[in-house]
């Protein structure tokens, strides 16, 4: 990835970027601003590949859908302070693409927490938004489908996307941050120099 492009455009956008050699670095710092505050987690692998949720329930209360079956967890954690996500594509023109199935996820990035932060791999990184939404219907999709055990084309078959109408498809919106929404104080987008979820 080009980094010094990639951050001199998510800043024009409005977006705060940070560059990250590893997992741990970017682990420690986000631990070391995320403190005494509520925190929301969306279904993230590359949150879960960085070990974040007990260390930052060491000094926060924090929200993960995945980690509770409290049936409102979604809602509190969309209603947190800060709020930690990853991306399923980013463009080096500085937009995020993200696609969910619910919409818990991307709609946290959109509005209600303050702070959001957004953890980037650079196997996320793409030279342009086609490439980056190619990206995420087509790897980071399908890759989600076959881990949940969904019955879709690109899980039980050749991972891509294959445009279905199965009642398990897990691609129901896709969301593409052009600049940091006007909702949010803060929008911390972390660049990890390893590759990092799906």
């Amino acid at each position: 990835m080009d980094t010094e492009k990639l951050c001199k455009n998510l800043e024009a956008r409005g977006f705060t970027p940070h560059v990250f050699q590893g997992r741990n670095e970017a682990a420690d710092w986000l631990l070391s601003e995320i403190r005494g505050t509520t925190v929301g987690i969306g279904g993230s692998m590359t949150v879960e590949e960085m070990d974040l949720y007990d260390r930052l329930c060491e000094t926060n209360e924090v929200y993960w859908h995945w980690k509770s079956s409290e049936p409102d967890t979604r809602q509190k954690a969309n209603a947190a302070k800060a709020y930690l996500t990853s991306a399923n594509g980013v463009s080096e023109d500085g937009e995020i693409v993200n696609i969910d199935g619910s919409g818990n996820r991307v709609a946290a990035t959109l509005w209600g927490p303050e702070t959001v932060y957004i953890i980037v791999g650079r196997n996320k990184v793409e030279p342009d938004l086609h490439k980056a939404l190619w990206r995420a219907r087509n790897v980071a999709a399908p890759m989600n489908a076959r881990r949940l055990g969904s019955k879709t084309p690109c899980a039980s078959g050749e991972l891509r996307c294959h445009d279905c109408a199965s009642p398990g498809r897990i691609c129901r919106g896709t969301v593409i941050l052009m600049e940091k929404p006007m909702s949010l104080k803060e929008c911390h987008v972390l660049l990890v120099e390893e590759d990092l979820g799906y």
